[in-house]
C-alpha cells in the first residue's frame, strides 16, 4: 500500500509542477503507517529530575517542550530499580524477573560475594543472565522487519561481549554502545569507548552522540528511522561542562538551597535538588536532547515523528555522592521503593496526543514494546513482548485499565535496598522483603506517595490477595528467589 502510494505521489507531483506549484515529495516516513521514531532513554534520571514533573532548580526546556507538546505518564515505572534489568524491558517487552536478567551486569553472582561488599549479608543474590539472550526479538529488529532504518547511541550495558551489542540486536548502526554502564572515560574526550572515538580535544559525549543521532536522521530522512538514544547521562561520574557548574551554584547560592538530609535504612538521603554538578549534567542532557528536536523541526519530519523520553531506574540519592534527591519519593536507584523505580515518561505522537496531557495510570518500561508497533502500525508479537500492553488507548485519551505491575529484585543494592519484589494493583503497593525470613509493607501509593504508613496490621486482607498474586506471578514467570548465605554476619 505504501508503495502504491509513492507511485500515485510521484505522479501528482509531476502534474502539479507541469501547472507551476511545488510541493514536497511524498517518502515512505510521510505515511501514517510507518511514522519516525526517536526514544530518548536517561540514565539514573530522577522522577522529579525535569522541570514539567516538578523540579524547580534543573533547567529542562526541551524535554519540557516535549511534555508540552505530547502526553505525560505521572506514574510510569521502570521494571527494576537499576539499568541493564530496565534496558533488557525496553528491548524484549518482558519482565527482568522472566527472563532472568534481574541485577545491573556485572553485578556478582552467588558464587562471588565472598569477595564483595555483600559477603556477610543475610541473604546469597540469586544467580542471574548477564546479557540480553539473542533469542529475544528486540523492538529493533521487530521495526527493521519492517523497512525501519535502526540505530543506536549511548549505553547499551546489556551484554559483555560485541556478540550481545547493539549491532547484533537489530541495529544498522552502533554509536557507543558496548559492555559499560558508565564512560569508560567520562564526559569528555578522550572516552576510551570501543564503539566510538573522540573527534576533538574537549568534546562534550551527550552534545557528541546528539550530532551522531541527528546525522543519522540527515541520512535517513527519506525512509523511516528507529533512532535509540541511550544517555550515559547522568550516571556517575559527575561531572559536566564548566559554565553549567558555575550557573548553577550561582543559582544555589542565590535560592539558598543548603544541604538537608534524612535516612533511609543505614544511609543517608539527599532530601534537596542543590547539587550544581548534577544540575549542569541534567541540563547538558537536555540540550542534547534539544539538538536532536531541532534536526527533525529542520528537516520538516517533526508531525510524523513520535518521540518518547524515559529513565532507566530512579535518581542516586541514597549513596556514591547523593548527587540528586528525589522527595517527595522516598529513597532512590537502587530500592524497591518509589524513588527506586518510578520515572519522568513522556510521549509526544502528533496528532493522536492531546498537547500538554497527563495520565496516572500506572505503566511500566515493557508496554513500550507493543504500544511502539501499534502507533507504527505493525502487527504485535504477543509471544515476545509476555509482559508489555500497548499505551495506544490512553494515548488517544481513551480510559485503560493497565493491570497489575509486578517487580523483582533478588539482589542488595551498592544504594543501600535489599533483594525484594513488589507488585502494583491499584493504588495499592505490596513490597516482599526477603530478608529476616520475610517481611511486608503494604502502602496506598495514591494517598502516600512518599511510602510512610505501612497498612500490613490494617489491611489483612489486602496483604493476602496481593501477596497470593506475586507468588502466583513469581511462579509462572520462573522468578529466581534470593538464598539464605551461611556467611551471614561474618
Amino acid at each position: 500500500m505504501i508503495k502504491r502510494a509513492l507511485v500515485f505521489a510521484q505522479l501528482m507531483t509531476s502534474v502539479l509542477l507541469v501547472v507551476g506549484l511545488t510541493v514536497k515529495p511524498t517518502t515512505a516516513s510521510d505515511s501514517p503507517e510507518q511514522p519516525n521514531i526517536i526514544f530518548f532513554l536517561a540514565d539514573d534520571l530522577g522522577w522529579k529530575d525535569i522541570g514539567s514533573f516538578g523540579s524547580t532548580f534543573y533547567e529542562t526546556p526541551h524535554i519540557d517542550a516535549l511534555a508540552a507538546e505530547g502526553m505525560s505518564f505521572l506514574q510510569g515505572y521502570a521494571a527494576s530499580p537499576v539499568c541493564s534489568p530496565t534496558r533488557a524491558s525496553i528491548m524484549a517487552g518482558k519482565n527482568p524477573g522472566r527472563m532472568n536478567t534481574t541485577d545491573w551486569f556485572g553485578a556478582p553472582q552467588p558464587d562471588e560475594v565472598k569477595n564483595h561488599w555483600t559477603r556477610s549479608k543475610p541473604m546469597l543474590p540469586a544467580p542471574y543472565l548477564e546479557h540480553l539472550p539473542l533469542e529475544e526479538v528486540t523492538i529493533a529488529e521487530a521495526l527493521k522487519e519492517h523497512g525501519y532504518a535502526t540505530f543506536f547511541a549511548g549505553k547499551w550495558h546489556l551484554g559483555p561481549t560485541a556478540t550481545y551489542w547493539p549491532e547484533n540486536q537489530g541495529f544498522d548502526v552502533n554509536i557507543g554502545g558496548h559492555d559499560r554502564g558508565s564512560p569508560p572515560g567520562g564526559y569528555f574526550e578522550p572516552y576510551n569507548n570501543p564503539r566510538m572515538e573522540g573527534k576533538k580535544e574537549g568534546e562534550h559525549l551527550p552534545m557528541r552522540l546528539a550530532e551522531e543521532t541527528s546525522q543519522f536522521i540527515r541520512n535517513n530522512r527519506e525512509k523511516p528511522f528507529f533512532a535509540y538514544f541511550s544517555f550515559y547521562s547522568v550516571h556517575n561520574p559527575q561531572q559536566a561542562p564548566y559554565l553549567l557548574v558555575e550557573k548553577y551554584g550561582e543559582k544555589q547560592k542565590k535560592l539558598g538551597l543548603e544541604n538537608t538530609w534524612g535516612v533511609e535504612g543505614e544511609r543517608k538521603v539527599r532530601e534537596v535538588q542543590n547539587d550544581s554538578v548534577y544540575a549542569g549534567m541534567v541540563e547538558s542532557m537536555d540540550l542534547a536532547v534539544g539538538k536532536v528536536m531541532s534536526t527533525v523541526r529542520r528537516l520538516g519530519l517533526e508531525e510524523e515523528t513520535i518521540v518518547i523520553f524515559m529513565s532507566d531506574n530512579g535518581g542516586l540519592s541514597t549513596s556514591e555522592g547523593h548527587p540528586t534527591s528525589n522527595m517527595p519519593l522516598r529513597a532512590g536507584k537502587g530500592w524497591m521503593y518509589e524513588g527506586g523505580i518510578r520515572e519522568p515518561m513522556i510521549i509526544k505522537w502528533p496528532g493522536v496526543t492531546i498537547p500538554g496531557s497527563a495520565t496516572k495510570e500506572a505503566v511500566i518500561s515493557m508496554d513500550f514494546y507493543p504500544t511502539i508497533l501499534e502507533m507504527a502500525g505493525l502487527p504485535l508479537k504477543p509471544e515476545q513482548h509476555l509482559d508489555g500492553k500497548s499505551l495506544v488507548p490512553l494515548l488517544k485519551g481513551e480510559n485503560m485499565d493497565r493491570g497489575p505491575l509486578f517487580w523483582h529484585y533478588p539482589h542488595y543494592g551498592n544504594q543501600g535496598g535489599s533483594p525484594a519484589s513488589a507488585i502494583r494493583k491499584g493504588p495499592y503497593k505490596l513490597i516482599e522483603f526477603y530478608e529476616d525470613g520475610g517481611y511486608l509493607e503494604l502502602y496506598n501509593i495514591s494517598r502516600d506517595i512518599g511510602e510512610q504508613h505501612n497498612l500490613v496490621d490494617k489491611m489483612p486482607d489486602k496483604v493476602e490477595e496481593l501477596y497470593s498474586e506475586l507468588q502466583q506471578w513469581k511462579q509462572e514467570v520462573g522468578a529466581r528467589p534470593p538464598s539464605s548465605n551461611p556467611n551471614a554476619g561474618e
